[in-house]
């Protein structure tokens, strides 16, 4: 079992930047795949970025790509997401998820899940 527990979220500016942390507990947060997914006010949950379970690996949705950065310590158990050059609708509540399956884009391929951590940027 895996507890996710999300972090770093809060009010930002346009054109400022944030970084998220995600922290993992148990012992095996260096087996899996970490992603993190964001849900705008009436929109459904999204794909942002994925890190392999060595961080060798990453992948972002075209949206962020050039401005977010997700990356991972395995001896932290904890995976962040940093965020420049930020927009207003880049807010929304922002999940961090873990899995087995490399490069997954949809939330129930996620094994586990956080409870979010609210990102509002105003412009």
């Amino acid at each position: 079992q895996v507890q996710l527990v999300e972090s770093g979220g809060g009010l930002v500016q346009a054109g400022g930047s944030l970084r998220l942390s995600c922290t993992a507990s148990g012992r095996t947060f260096s087996s899996y795949n970490m992603g993190w997914f964001r849900q705008a006010p009436g929109k459904e949950r999204e794909f942002v970025a994925t890190v392999s379970w060595s961080g060798v690996s990453a992948s972002y949705t075209d949206s962020v790509k050039g401005r977010f950065t997700i990356s991972r310590d395995n001896a932290k158990n904890t995976v962040y997401l940093e965020m420049n050059s930020l927009k207003p609708e880049d807010t929304a509540i922002y999940y961090c998820a873990a899995g087995s399956i490399w490069s997954a884009s949809t939330w129930p391929a996620y094994d586990y899940r956080g409870q979010g951590t609210q990102v509002t940027v105003s412009s």
